[in-house]
């Protein structure tokens, strides 16, 4: 799939719906390495954290901001990645941070209904010009709690967000007048398969109750013009995004994350500011 390019049409599906799913985006050997990386990395479990949802229920996720030489951070960088989010802005952007979310057998909670820039417009990004590509490392199904999407919600614009659990969770009252008027989609997915979704697209997941695991990596991507302008945001203002060849995720292997790495500490997540 290197080289791989969307089309007008797929650029208009996006900008209708909030969302448009790419099948295949990464092979099987690409996505291998991927799930054998991060299942196996000890530095990547040693810095995820949970996140309670409403019932109690936790997901794991780790996140940090400035992508590296990694396995990781090819992907991130990657040119198939980085040109579609470009092309779906329409302008430049830059890498906002990364994240690998787990969501583990029978335990994994939910995410409430939420938007990104629920959370991200706290951060000082003006404006809603954000985006972001859920890669699926494992086989997502209703089963495991795949992710779930208003189509069309993303129109709507910036929802107000309360306290759920953990996280972020938007206004319900809102979110069952959108459920009225637009269709609820199931993202059922597999490894390799990519989502890109617009910031103010609502979007939720169950807890899984299946046994099988369901691990995402999440990369997301703000426009150049649109970086925050609050010092204290936690996540990067705008940095020159180096990206890479589509080959450079086999060329790199299997590269664990490096000491190095920094990831969002427990002072960000006190200000409310992950989401998934």
């Amino acid at each position: 799939m290197h080289g791989v390019k969307l089309n007008s049409q797929e650029i208009e599906q996006y900008q209708q719906d909030g969302f448009i799913l790419q099948k295949e985006l990464f092979d099987s050997e690409e996505m291998d390495l991927l799930l054998e990386t991060s299942k196996t990395d000890q530095v990547l479990r040693q810095n995820s954290k949970d996140y309670i949802d409403a019932s109690g229920k936790a997901s794991k996720l780790a996140l940090w901001n400035h992508p590296g030489d990694d396995l990781y951070g090819m992907f991130s960088r990657c040119e198939r990645i980085v040109n579609s989010c470009e092309l779906l802005i329409q302008g430049g952007v830059y890498h906002f941070h990364s994240k690998v979310m787990m969501k583990e057998p029978f335990v994994g909670g939910a995410w409430e209904w939420h938007q990104d820039y629920g959370y991200w417009y706290g951060l000082g990004c003006l404006y809603p010009d954000l985006i972001s590509a859920y890669i699926s490392i494992d086989t997502a199904s209703r089963e495991n709690g795949c992710l779930q999407v208003i189509k069309g919600s993303h129109k709507m614009g910036r929802i107000d967000h309360g306290q759920a659990g953990q996280q972020a969770g938007a206004d319900q009252a809102r979110v069952e007048e959108a459920l009225k008027k637009l269709p609820l989609i199931y993202c059922e997915m597999e490894p390799g398969d990519t989502l890109f979704f617009h910031s103010n697209l609502l979007h939720r997941s169950d807890q899984n109750r299946s046994a099988k695991p369901r691990w995402s990596l999440i990369c997301c991507y703000n426009a150049v013009f649109n970086s925050p302008f609050r010092e204290d945001s936690g996540h990067p203002h705008f940095t020159p995004l180096k990206k890479v060849a589509d080959t450079a995720i086999k060329a790199v292997g299997r590269t664990n994350f490096s000491g190095q790495t920094h990831f969002w500490n427990s002072e960000n997540e006190t200000k409310g500011k992950v989401t998934a």
